[in-house]
């Protein structure tokens, strides 16, 4: 009878212990992060045995239509990486939990990250994620074209722009351009109709941001979005804006010496930079491991251009993770979120040196994991450190809209069919006319 009871009672434990059990959904769209995510996941159940976490990768835009349709269906993640163009919105659909009573009552630090990051994700008292990882943007080149062309890394180093002429920066991209006869772009014979490579490729696109697009270069005319975080009065219809925006369109449409947008949209985002026919991009940290690893060629890394303000600024963005306010396991998630964010975890994601994580001591890992294989990526983080080196992406309400409204009439310009300085003021009245 004493067997029996002892029986049932280690049965009536095992069916406790599972019912206590708990696994957390987990989503991200970066295909290269999920194997770093995924040790993380396993360090975090051995510390918390009762919880799993099963991680889901969906590419970037079945990513946002995914969750957008699994908040009204009740079938969102418990957490998932969020980013700074949809948390505003997803924040005042009341869609995510506020963290901050709960890192106020573990006591979290907010200051261990790189400094900015944590107040990105604060909106009216409210935190919605904490940070991850951060980003800069720098130039990517193609090593073999550029000994080709008979230029060194060095002379990448010290570049100067203006949106007059383009200054060294557009001689550099002339001289690495050639058409079919072999002409480079400085010739007088160069054929801007029979380009076989084109010196420098933008990736186009980000309608209202410009992160990897114009916005490093728009900074240095002294240039904003808009007036702050969550800014209501944007400034599209700045002359320095305009005249930025016409310059990188004229690369292509009065020289010759980028693709068109035409061509960058058919054959899809970067992929003449990969297919070894333009021979730099401008591209964020985040691109680090998939360039310099997967390639054919020896991929190296530039500095931004100087601008006319004589300085190099780039965008500074990060994500961070973020709970949704339907899920059943919000304790559990939050240990998880919390987990994300520590140290222990970003050392992990550094060690791989997919991203550079938002902690300093675990982007120097990553920094030390580029160099073991002959990659230089401090380039990165010393725009991050740099004095007035950086500006805060442009955190805003209603960020679909004025995407929206940015794309369609960049797209007029990048095709030709109308002048920056034409479209840009009533392009700037309408997203301005969203916060009335």
């Amino acid at each position: 009878m004493k067997k029996l009871l002892t029986l049932t009672a280690a049965l009536c434990t095992l069916s406790s212990t599972a019912s206590a059990a708990t696994t957390l959904q987990y989503w991200l769209w970066d295909a290269n992060q999920q194997p770093a995510y995924q040790q993380c996941a396993v360090n975090f159940t051995k510390k918390n045995p009762d919880i799993t976490v099963k991680i889901t990768q969906k590419g970037w835009n079945d990513y946002w239509t995914g969750l957008t349709t699994g908040f009204v269906s009740g079938t969102a993640p418990d957490v998932f990486t969020n980013h700074l163009a949809y948390f505003p919105e997803f924040a005042r659909n009341n869609q995510l939990v506020d963290i901050n009573p709960l890192i106020k009552r573990d006591k979290v630090a907010t200051n261990i990250y790189y400094p900015g990051l944590a107040q990105l994700w604060t909106k009216d008292g409210k935190r919605y994620g904490l940070p991850k990882d951060f980003d800069t943007v720098a130039i990517f080149y193609n090593a073999d074209l550029l000994a080709k062309a008979g230029l060194k890394p060095a002379d990448l180093a010290n570049l100067t722009w203006n949106p007059k002429d383009g200054g060294t920066w557009q001689r550099t991209i002339a001289r690495l351009t050639l058409d079919k006869q072999g002409n480079n772009g400085l010739s007088p014979k160069f054929n801007k109709k029979q380009v076989a490579q084109y010196g420098y490729m933008t990736p186009y696109g980000a309608g209202f941001n410009g992160q990897t697009e114009w916005a490093f270069y728009t900074a240095t005319t002294g240039w904003k979005h808009n007036n702050g975080l969550f800014g209501t009065k944007y400034n599209y219809d700045d002359p320095r804006f305009a005249q930025t925006i016409q310059w990188l369109a004229d690369l292509n449409l009065k020289h010759g010496l980028i693709p068109s947008f035409q061509e960058v949209q058919a054959s899809g985002g970067d992929s003449l930079f990969r297919a070894g026919k333009a021979v730099m991009v401008t591209n964020g940290s985040w691109m680090i491991s998939d360039y310099t690893s997967k390639l054919p060629f020896k991929v190296g890394i530039a500095p931004l251009p100087k601008g006319p303000d004589g300085t190099r600024k780039s965008m500074f963005n990060g994500l961070a993770d973020s709970i949704w306010v339907g899920s059943k396991n919000q304790d559990a998630a939050w240990k998880w979120v919390k987990y994300l964010a520590s140290a222990e975890c970003q050392n992990v994601v550094g060690r791989t040196g997919v991203v550079l994580p938002a902690i300093p001591s675990a982007t120097n890992l990553a920094v030390a994991a580029h160099k073991a294989r002959g990659v230089d990526s401090s380039v990165f983080v010393n725009q991050a450190k740099a004095k007035g080196g950086t500006f805060l992406f442009p955190i805003t309400d209603a960020a679909a809209q004025v995407n929206d409204i940015m794309t369609s009439t960049m797209q007029k310009v990048f095709l030709g069919q109308a002048k920056a300085a034409d479209v840009l003021g009533d392009a700037n009245a309408k997203v301005n006319a969203l916060f009335k």
